[in-house]
C-alpha cells in the first residue's frame, strides 16, 4: 500500500456553469486555484453523461453513453497531476428519470446544473504509469 499524510491548505465551494463540461469544469477549478493534489465531491444534474467501466481483465475502458437527462446523486473524486496536467479522477452515480441509478468513471457530461466542494491539498500527488492494472496510478 502507497500513502502519507497530507496536509489541507484550502477549502472552495463552486457552481459548474451550465453547459460546459462536468470535469472540465472540476479542473478549471483546481486550476484557478493552484490545485495539484485535492478531494472533491458534487452533485447536480446533467443533460448527458459518458461513464466508463474499466473491464480488468482486458485491461481498458468501456464507455456506456446516455443521451439524456441525468440526475447526479453523487460525485467524488481526487485532483492530480498526470503528465504535468491536472487531472481531475470522476466518479459519479447518477439517475433517469424512472430513479434507476448507473455508476462509472465519469469521462464526459454537459452540466445543467451543479455544485462542487473541494478540499486542496499542500502535498502534490503525481499519476504514473501501473504496468500491473494498466493505469496511471498515484505513486
Amino acid at each position: 500500500m502507497n500513502y502519507r499524510a497530507v496536509e489541507t491548505d484550502a477549502e472552495y465551494v463552486a457552481r459548474l456553469e451550465c453547459g460546459a463540461d462536468w470535469r472540465d469544469e472540476i479542473e478549471r477549478l483546481a486550476d484557478e486555484v493552484n490545485a495539484d493534489a485535492a478531494w472533491f465531491t458534487a452533485l447536480g444534474a446533467v443533460q448527458d453523461a459518458t461513464l466508463w467501466f474499466y473491464d480488468q481483465e482486458a485491461c481498458q475502458y468501456e464507455a456506456i453513453e446516455f443521451d439524456q437527462p441525468l440526475e447526479v446523486a453523487s460525485c467524488v473524486g481526487n485532483v492530480s497531476l498526470l503528465d504535468g496536467d491536472r487531472f481531475a479522477h470522476t466518479h459519479a452515480v447518477c439517475s433517469d428519470p424512472d430513479g434507476t441509478a448507473v455508476a462509472g468513471h465519469l469521462d464526459a457530461a454537459t452540466v445543467w446544473a451543479g455544485e462542487v466542494y473541494m478540499r486542496v491539498f499542500e502535498t502534490e500527488l503525481e499519476r504514473t504509469y501501473d504496468e500491473r492494472t494498466q493505469l496511471d496510478l498515484w505513486l
